[in-house]
C-alpha cells in the first residue's frame, strides 16, 4: 500500500481544498471463507495491528465494516459511540466483542447489522474491509435452524457490488474442492475477475502433504490464482506474538519449505498485500478520466470569469471609472429594452414594464373610465333638476316646449334653454374624469419604479452604487410625477374651459330630439374578432356536465364560445344585445376569478341560465376581458345600491315635456361626454409617455452619472460588497486548486502501471 497511499492523499487533498470529495469509490475487500479458516487474521495483517477478536469456534457474529483511513496519528472510532477514540487496540477487540454481544447474546447468535469500526493510521490506504461471518452448516446454541442459509444471504449482500473484491480463504488442511467460499465466490463473480484465492494454515497441511499445485493454479484453476498465507496459531496470538515477528516467521517458512521455494516470492500476506494493491492502482486509473473530464469542464467554466480577476486590482481608480460607466451605461440600456421592447434576451417568464405599462393604457385605463360612467336615474333626476333651478322662480310650463327645434344656443327668458342645462350637466361628467387619470398615472409610475428595480439588480456587486441609482431615479420619477398630474389636470381644465358644441362628432340639438337611444347604439364592423381565447363557464351544474372550459371568440355582434381552438366545433353563439357584465364573488374553495354576463331584459342567456358565470386565473385576466368587452360595447353594470328615500324621490313625476326636454339633453350629454373621453383616451398615453417615461429615459442616459458623481465620491459609489471579495478569492483559489488536481491526475497516469488482468483459466470445475 506505501506508493498508493501518497498518490491517493494528494489527491484528497487536492479536493477537499476545493471543497468538494473525491469520489474514488475505492472497491471494498470483502474476506469470505468457512468458519475458523483465518479470515480475521488476514485482516489484521493488512492494518497491522491486532484488533480482532479470535479463537475457535463461531467468532465474527456480525459483519465488520472496516474503514481504514489514512491520517498523521493512530487511533479507531466505533459508529455507535463517535465521541471515543480508541489509541489502545485491546479495547477495540473488548468494544466489539461487547457490542457482538448485545445484539446477538452471548451464546453463539449472528446477526446482518454490521459494526462499523474505522481505524485512522498512517500506515493505510483508504480502503473498506468487511470481515464477514464464517459459512457454517450445523446450528449450534442460540443459532437458528437456517443459520447456513443466514449466513449466505448476508455474505451475499455484501460481495454481489460490482465494486467488492472477494478474497476466499480456504485452509489448506480441508480439500479446495469443498471450498464454500469458492462456490460463492463464483456465483456472483463468474468470470474470475475479482475473486482472489487465499490459502491459509500451509504449515498445518499432514506431514507429506502440500497445497503446490493449488498454488501454481493447476488443481482448481482461478483467473487471478491463489496466494499462501501463513498466520499466527492460536498459540502464538495468546502469547502475544507481534504481527511484524509473524509476517518474518511466514517469509521464513515459504523459503525453507522445498515445496513452497520456488515460488516464495509470490506467497505470503506482503504479496497479498501487493496484488490487491495493484487492484486499487487498477481501479483508482479507471475512474481518473470521468475525475479528470469532471474537473476540466469545472475549470473552464471558471477560465472566463477568473480572466476578469487575474489583473484585478481593486484600488486601481482607473478600472472603477470604468466599471462605473459600463455600469450606468448597461443600466440605461436595460432600463429601455424592459420599456420599448427589444428582440434579444426576450423574457418569457413574465410581463416586462413596457407591456405592463401598455396594459395599462390601452386595458385598465379605458375600462376605469367606462367604470365610471353614470347611473341613468340619477343623471335624469340631476338634469331635471339643472332645467328646474336655471328657470329659478320663473316655472312657466305652458311656454316650454315652444321652442320645440330652435338651435342649441336659444336664450330668451323662461323659455326652454338647454345649453346652461346641457354645460352644468357635462362639467359635473367631465370634473369626474380627473380621477381615473391620476390613477393612471399612479400606476405607471408604479411599473416605472419596478422597471427601475430590476434594472438595477444587476448591480447587486456594488451595493452603494445601487442603492444611489435606484434613490436617484425614483427621485427623478416621482418629481416628473408631479409635472405629469399638472399637466393632465390641466388637459381637463381646459376641456372644461370651452364646451365646443360645433365639433364635428356633436350630433347636435335637432338630432338629440330624435334620436332614440338605443337604436344608436354604434358597433365596431359587425363580424370583426376582438378577443380569443380560454374561459371556463362557472356555473354549469354537476348533471349537465360540471364547469368546463371552452374557446371563446368575442365579436363585435357576438360571443361564441367552442370545444378548442380549432373553432371547428361551435357550442353556442350568444348576441351582445342588452348583454352587461357583473363582477361575482370568488368561490370559498375556488382559486379562479369570475365575472358574470347577464341580459337586462330579465331573459336567460344560455339555457336555462340567467347569467353565465366566466371564470379566469387572474384578476389580471377578468380586467382585461372585462376591456376587451367593453370594446364590444358590452358594458359593466351600474351599482344598484340605491337609497331607500332616494327611490322614494325618484318616482317624482315630470310632465311629458319635461320628460322630452330631460331626454334630449341625456342625449347631447351623452355624445359629448363620449367625444371627450375618446380624446383624453388619446392624450393621456401621449402625455405619461412624452412627460415621464421619454424623459425618465433622457434622464438616465444623461444625466444620471452628473448626479452619481455628485451624491458620492467614486471610491466609496465603486465599494464592493463584502460578498463579491469573498466570491472572487473564492474563485481564485478554486481555479489554482483545480488545476493542482489535474497535474497530479496527470502524475498518477503516467507513475502508476496498471497490470492487464489475467488470462482466463479452464475453470469448468466451478460449474
Amino acid at each position: 500500500m506505501e506508493e498508493l497511499i501518497p498518490l491517493v492523499n494528494k489527491l484528497q487533498d487536492a479536493f477537499s481544498s476545493i471543497g468538494q470529495s473525491c469520489h474514488l469509490d475505492l472497491p471494498q475487500i470483502a474476506v469470505v471463507g468457512g468458519q475458523s479458516a483465518g479470515k480475521s487474521s488476514v485482516l489484521e495483517n493488512f492494518v497491522g495491528r491486532d484488533f480482532l477478536p479470535r479463537g475457535s469456534g463461531i467468532v465474527t457474529r456480525r459483519p465488520l465494516i472496516l474503514q481504514l483511513i489514512f491520517s498523521k496519528t493512530e487511533y479507531a472510532e466505533f459508529l455507535h459511540c463517535k465521541s471515543k477514540k480508541f489509541t489502545d487496540f485491546d479495547e477495540v477487540r473488548q468494544e466489539i466483542e461487547a457490542e457482538t454481544d448485545r445484539v446477538t447474546g452471548t451464546n453463539k447468535g449472528i446477526s446482518p447489522v454490521p459494526i462499523n469500526l474505522r481505524v485512522y493510521s498512517p500506515h493505510v490506504l483508504n480502503l473498506t474491509l468487511i470481515d464477514l461471518p464464517g459459512i457454517t452448516k450445523v446450528p449450534v446454541g442460540d443459532q437458528p435452524q437456517d443459520i447456513e442459509y443466514q449466513i449466505k444471504d448476508m455474505i451475499l449482500q455484501f460481495i454481489s457490488r460490482e465494486s467488492s473484491l472477494i478474497l476466499a480463504v480456504t485452509p489448506a488442511n480441508m480439500d479446495l474442492a469443498n471450498s464454500d467460499a469458492l462456490k460463492m465466490a463464483k456465483e456472483v463473480d463468474p468470470q474470475g475477475l475479482r475473486t482472489i484465492g487465499v490459502i491459509t494454515k500451509l504449515d498445518l497441511m499432514d506431514e507429506g502433504t502440500d497445497a503446490r499445485d493449488v498454488l501454481e493454479n493447476k488443481l482448481l484453476p482461478l483467473r487471478r490464482g491463489y496466494i499462501g498465507v501463513v498466520n499466527r496459531s492460536q498459540k502464538d496470538i495468546d502469547g502475544k506474538k507481534d504481527i511484524k515477528a509473524a509476517l518474518a516467521a511466514e517469509r521464513k517458512f515459504f523459503l525453507s519449505h522445498p515445496a513452497y521455494r520456488h515460488m516464495a516470492d509470490r506467497m505470503g500476506t506482503p504479496h497479498l498485500q501487493k496484488v490487491l494493491n495493484q487492484q486499487l492502482t487498477n481501479h483508482i486509473r479507471e475512474t481518473l478520466p470521468s475525475l479528470r473530464s469532471k474537473l476540466q469542464s469545472q475549470l473552464l467554466s471558471l477560465e472566463k470569469e477568473v480572466e476578469e480577476y487575474k489583473n484585478f486590482r481593486p484600488d486601481d481608480p482607473t478600472r472603477k471609472t470604468k466599471a462605473l460607466l459600463q455600469m450606468v451605461q448597461q443600466f440605461g440600456v436595460d432600463f429601455e429594452k424592459r420599456i420599448e421592447g427589444s428582440g434579444d434576451q426576450v423574457d418569457t417568464l413574465e410581463l416586462s414594464g413596457g407591456a405592463r405599462i401598455n396594459r395599462i393604457f390601452h386595458e385598465r385605463f379605458p375600462f376605469e373610465l367606462v367604470k365610471m360612467e353614470f347611473d341613468e336615474k340619477d343623471l335624469r333626476r340631476e338634469i331635471s333638476y339643472a332645467i328646474k333651478n336655471i328657470h329659478g322662480v320663473r316655472q312657466v310650463s305652458a311656454q316650454i316646449g315652444s321652442s320645440g327645434g330652435r338651435g342649441l344656443a336659444h336664450g330668451g327668458t323662461g323659455l326652454f334653454t338647454p345649453d346652461l342645462a346641457f354645460e352644468a350637466i357635462v362639467k359635473k361628467q367631465v370634473v369626474k374624469l380627473k380621477e381615473p387619470c391620476l390613477k393612471c398615472v399612479d400606476l405607471v409610475i408604479q411599473e416605472l419604479i419596478n422597471t427601475v428595480r430590476q434594472c438595477t439588480s444587476k448591480l447587486g456587486s456594488y451595493p452603494r452604487l445601487r442603492e444611489e441609482t435606484e434613490r436617484i431615479v425614483t427621485t427623478h420619477i416621482r418629481e416628473r410625477e408631479g409635472k405629469t398630474k399638472d399637466q393632465i389636470l390641466l388637459l381637463i381644465d381646459i376641456e372644461l374651459s370651452y364646451i365646443n358644441t360645433n365639433h364635428e362628432d356633436f350630433i347636435g340639438f335637432a338630432n338629440a330630439q330624435q334620436r332614440n337611444t338605443q337604436t344608436n347604439k354604434k358597433r365596431a364592423i359587425p363580424n370583426q374578432v376582438i378577443r380569443r381565447g380560454w374561459l371556463t363557464i362557472n356555473n354549469i351544474s354537476i348533471m349537465k356536465g360540471g364547469s368546463k372550459e371552452y374557446w371563446f371568440v368575442l365579436t363585435a355582434e357576438s360571443l361564441s364560445w367552442y370545444k378548442d381552438e380549432e373553432e371547428k366545433e361551435k357550442k353556442y353563439m350568444l348576441p351582445l344585445d342588452n348583454l352587461k357584465i357583473r363582477d361575482v364573488e370568488k368561490g370559498f374553495m375556488s382559486n379562479k376569478h369570475v365575472f358574470a354576463i347577464f341580459n337586462t331584459e330579465q331573459r336567460n342567456v344560455y339555457k336555462d341560465l340567467r347569467q353565465i358565470e366566466l371564470a379566469c386565473d387572474s384578476q389580471e385576466d377578468v380586467d382585461s376581458w372585462k376591456a376587451s368587452f367593453l370594446r364590444a360595447g358590452v358594458y359593466p353594470e351600474k351599482d344598484q345600491t340605491e337609497n331607500e328615500d332616494g327611490a322614494q324621490e325618484n318616482t317624482f313625476s315630470m310632465d311629458p315635456q319635461l320628460e322630452r326636454q330631460v331626454e334630449t339633453i341625456r342625449n347631447l350629454v351623452d355624445s359629448y361626454v363620449g367625444i371627450i373621453n375618446k380624446s383624453i383616451r388619446d392624450l393621456m398615453p401621449k402625455t405619461i409617455m412624452h412627460l415621464m417615461i421619454n424623459n425618465t429615459k433622457d434622464f438616465i442616459h444623461s444625466e444620471l452619472l452628473a448626479y452619481l458623481y455628485s451624491s458620492a465620491d467614486q471610491s466609496s459609489l465603486m465599494e464592493e460588497s463584502a460578498d463579491q471579495a469573498q466570491r472572487r478569492d473564492d474563485m481564485l483559489r478554486m481555479y489554482h486548486a483545480l488545476k493542482e488536481a489535474l497535474n497530479i491526475i496527470g502524475d498518477i497516469s503516467t507513475s502508476t502501471v496498471s497490470t492487464p488482468v489475467p488470462p482466463p483459466v479452464d475453470d469448468t470445475w466451478l460449474q
